[in-house]
């Protein structure tokens, strides 16, 4: 069956609608970072919309939304993951039912891809991605918090992952340590996404739109003051060489 035209909730917002079209990012990009904006602090209704628009454009796959949903949840908590994992279910079911499709059906995942349960291993996994996605030294193993979390977790299993790729999972961690209003993480992920080269100069700054369109001026200007100076310090260190 022939899919019919959508009213998308990008243009329902004069505002908005400008940010979409700008050129720096493609409506994918945009998705993420919205997701992740109105998933931390929107009303229900505003997360069933941009859930439902994500999916009937194309933009994003279901797959790729349950994942987007476990990367949020582990950095803007749980509870607002929980609810953003019945929002995706509820509209990839509203959007199948409205395409004539029966409601996807979710295979139980093997344990396989959960990864090692070598627990050395993946502690040893963890120091090295945590190092190649933030670019400094890898935490010491010394409280349940890094060692569980932060290296065996996070960074030992959930930025490994498969289901998205590095890209997004920046964009999606960019705007959720946005909405944190956590100096400390905002400065260490924004920094490393542009020294990575993951996001350009000018990306991030379409990134930093994009969020402050939906999460409030005030904390894109955060945002943006932690791109301007790790820009100047990155831009300093490869003059010296």
């Amino acid at each position: 069956m022939r899919a019919r035209p959508f009213a998308d909730v990008m243009d329902s917002d004069p505002l908005a609608a400008r940010v979409w079209s700008r050129p720096g990012l493609t409506r994918r990009d945009r998705r993420f970072v919205t997701l992740t904006c109105v998933c931390a602090a929107e009303p229900v209704d505003q997360i069933d919309a941009h859930m439902y628009a994500a999916l009937a454009s194309g933009d994003i796959a279901f797959n790729e939304l349950l994942e987007f949903v476990l990367h949020f949840a582990v950095y803007c908590g749980w509870p607002k993951g929980s609810q953003a994992e019945g929002s995706a279910r509820a509209q990839a079911a509203r959007l199948a039912a409205e395409r004539g499709h029966a409601a996807p059906e979710l295979p139980e995942l093997p344990a396989e891809s959960l990864g090692t349960t070598d627990h050395a291993q993946r502690l040893a996994e963890g120091e090295r991605c945590f190092v190649d996605v933030n670019l400094l030294p890898a935490p010491p193993r010394d409280s349940p918090y890094f060692q569980a979390g932060i290296l065996a977790f996070v960074f030992g299993h959930l930025w490994q992952r498969p289901g998205l790729g590095r890209r997004e999972r920046r964009l999606i961690t960019v705007a959720s340590v946005g909405v944190s209003d956590a100096l400390g993480p905002i400065y260490s992920h924004v920094g490393s996404a542009l020294e990575s080269k993951d996001l350009t100069r000018t990306e991030m700054d379409e990134v930093i739109l994009q969020f402050s369109a939906y999460s409030g001026f005030p904390r894109g200007r955060v945002l943006q003051r932690a791109a301007d100076e790790s820009w100047q310090r990155i831009s300093a260190a490869r003059a010296k060489g």
